[in-house]
C-alpha cells in the first residue's frame, strides 16, 4: 500500500465523518493542486530564496484554506 501524498497529508483525505462524495472529490482536487505546488517547488529548487518560501508556503496556506471552506461549505447545514 502506498503512503500518502504530500496533498493528501494537507488536506486529511482520509478524514470525512459526513462520507460525503462531494467531499472527497473537494479533498482529492486540492490535494492534486498542492501536490503540483509541491512538485514545482522542489523540482526547480525553490527553497534557496525568501521570496518563494514565502510564496511557495502562502500558497499551501491558501489551498489549505480554501479546501477547508469548500468542504464547510459542502458540509453546512442551514
Amino acid at each position: 500500500m502506498k503512503g500518502l501524498t504530500f496533498g493528501e497529508k494537507l488536506v486529511g483525505i482520509k478524514f470525512n465523518p459526513s462520507e460525503d462524495n462531494k467531499v472527497d472529490r473537494a479533498k482529492k482536487l486540492f490535494a492534486e493542486a498542492a501536490n503540483l505546488i509541491e512538485e514545482e517547488y522542489r523540482a526547480k529548487n525553490m527553497g534557496g530564496s525568501p521570496i518563494t518560501e514565502i510564496l511557495y508556503n502562502h500558497t499551501i496556506g491558501e489551498i489549505l484554506n480554501a479546501q477547508m471552506n469548500v468542504v464547510k461549505l459542502i458540509t453546512f447545514n442551514k
